[in-house]
């Protein structure tokens, strides 16, 4: 069997080679943050240059169903790219659909900053088929990453290296806002402009048309630089041990990567075992899953919504001033500073925090800690939101705000990611990741659409342009609060991985231990003990 290849990856030392792998798969997160999100930067700008409207005294908006196209159409893909590509890594391997998804993230990258048209709806349609691919191939790389990085990775380390893949995503989010905030900089620095409330056309210079194309092409190249190295990792030791059966050549493998020596067992043919959704494995692990998917589409509910739309709470509360009394490039610049601020304050920390102490106290600690503390600030956020609205309050609502999300990833946002990787069978793994992130993304779907319409303002009349009234922002945070009290309930169907081999969460080694029994009961082995005595 594959015990001994296993138990030498559980107690290799840490090596430069995981490090690679960090740096290999987390290169992917990182353009997969930047890539979502910097299309919150640059939405207003659209609606500037495309949206405008003569003698109205506001700038151009993205028209409702335009901007939630724009939003959620990545989700779409994406949701359907972790679907797709988990139970693809599982028939062919991680490492042969591994490639493939980054390649899909550069191209659509590219095609999506080169929408063409010179209409705003044939610029948009554009931009919305590009963003579905690339969120196809995004969707891939969340069960391929997690799951290549938890079979490579020790018993001892493993929650932290699958977490520091995860948290390359904080740094994908503050690239996209620092290299907004330089566009921003540069293009107005050279091609200034009235505010809008001076002169509505010309607040929007034609150069700002580049601005938004830029921000978004640049987050192929990050993906680009790894794609070299992705196809030169080997297999993972536990696909081609577990579900390859080949357990000469996991041997050889991790041999050469972990510069150990490796013995491979002989192999051994036994029973089909227990397919996916079969009875067997709903009474192993149906619940698990039942937990990891509605933990993860509770947070994103909660996450998505607010961190797509958290320049629409910044102008709620006067942190960006109304978008009359700016320019196009400066709302850009101001919206991406705000972004950059709670990235580098809160998102990256909170990611790092994860990491550091994730072996240590362990993933249900954190995740219940995470969903508890972000119920207690947003309704701290909620209850008083008008005491939040005034001139004065206004740093105690963004260090509130700021908090919220230091304990989403430093808390569930990282916990949900990294729990499905490790507590599924090797043959079920990216699969199970694949469903589970797919409802993170339905989660997201949910919050991105849903908040994008409940935030906007109870009185019709003070709704952006083309939207009905809302229930306003405050009651808004009222429902998240609540939908983080129900994720907080859900982590209790999610077993705790800390300190236990992958085959120990997964059962795989009690299906192993039957199989030798069987085989010791077996007519022809009890034959071949007696012509041996």
């Amino acid at each position: 069997m594959a015990k001994e290849v296993l138990n030498a990856l559980d107690v290799a030392k840490t090596q430069w080679y995981h490090f690679t792998a960090i740096i290999i798969a987390g290169m992917g997160f990182f353009t997969d943050a930047y890539d979502l999100f910097c299309i919150s930067l640059v939405t207003k700008l659209l609606g500037r240059i495309y949206y405008h409207v003569d003698g109205a005294p506001k700038p151009g908006n993205l028209p409702p169903n335009v901007s939630a196209a724009v939003n959620g159409v990545a989700f779409v893909g994406t949701l359907s790219g972790q679907l797709f590509f988990g139970w693809l890594g599982d028939k062919l391997g991680r490492k042969k659909v591994y490639g493939m998804t980054l390649m899909i993230m550069v191209i659509c990258s590219i095609g999506s900053g080169l929408s063409f048209g010179h209409t705003p709806e044939t610029v948009m349609v554009t931009l919305c088929f590009f963003r579905f691919w690339l969120g196809f191939g995004i969707g891939g790389d969340y069960p391929l990453s997690a799951t290549i990085m938890s079979e490579y990775s020790n018993k001892k380390t493993r929650g932290a290296f699958i977490a520091a893949v995860f948290a390359m995503q904080g740094f994908g989010i503050l690239a996209g806002g620092i290299f907004a905030i330089m566009m921003a900089a540069i293009f107005k620095a050279n091609f200034d402009s009235p505010p809008y409330a001076v002169d509505p056309l010309g607040s929007t210079v034609p150069q700002a048309d580049f601005v938004w194309r830029i921000i978004v092409i640049v987050g192929a190249f990050p993906a680009l630089l790894t794609y070299y190295w992705r196809m030169k990792m080997p297999e993972t030791a536990r696909y081609t041990a577990l579900v390859a059966k080949n357990t000469a050549q996991a041997a050889a493998d991790m041999s050469k990567v972990l510069q150990v020596e490796i013995q491979a067992e002989p192999e051994i043919e036994v029973k089909k075992k227990y397919g996916l959704f079969s009875p067997e494995f709903l009474s192993r692990h149906g619940w698990h899953l039942l937990g990891t998917a509605t933990t993860w589409f509770l947070l994103d509910i909660a996450f998505y919504s607010q961190n797509l739309f958290q320049k629409d709470i910044f102008s709620a509360v006067g942190w960006i001033p109304p978008p009359q009394t700016m320019n196009a490039l400066e709302e850009v610049y101001k919206i991406a500073r705000a972004q950059t601020l709670i990235a580098l304050c809160s998102t990256v920390p909170g990611y790092w925090f994860t990491v550091a102490l994730i072996d240590r106290i362990g993933r249900f600690k954190i995740q219940l800690m995470g969903f508890f503390f972000m119920t207690v600030f947003m309704f701290a956020l909620a209850i008083p939101y008008d005491h939040w609205t005034h001139k004065d309050n206004r740093i105690g609502f963004v260090v509130l705000y700021s908090l919220t999300f230091f304990f989403a990833n430093f808390g569930p946002n990282a916990t949900t990611f990294v729990v499905p990787a490790e507590i599924f069978p090797a043959r079920f793994r990216s699969t199970c990741h694949g469903i589970s992130s797919a409802a993170g993304k339905l989660g997201a779907i949910v919050g991105a659409f849903g908040f994008l319409y409940l935030a906007q303002n109870q009185d019709k009349s003070k709704a952006d342009a083309g939207y009905p009234a809302g229930i306003g922002v405050k009651n808004s945070l009222i429902v998240l609060g609540i939908v983080n009290i129900l994720g907080f309930g859900f982590t209790f169907l999610v077993p705790e991985a800390n300190g236990k081999s992958l085959e120990e969460m997964s059962g795989e080694n009690e299906e192993e231990d039957e199989v030798n029994e069987e085989l010791e009961q077996s007519p022809s082995n009890s034959q071949r003990t007696d012509s041996l005595v």
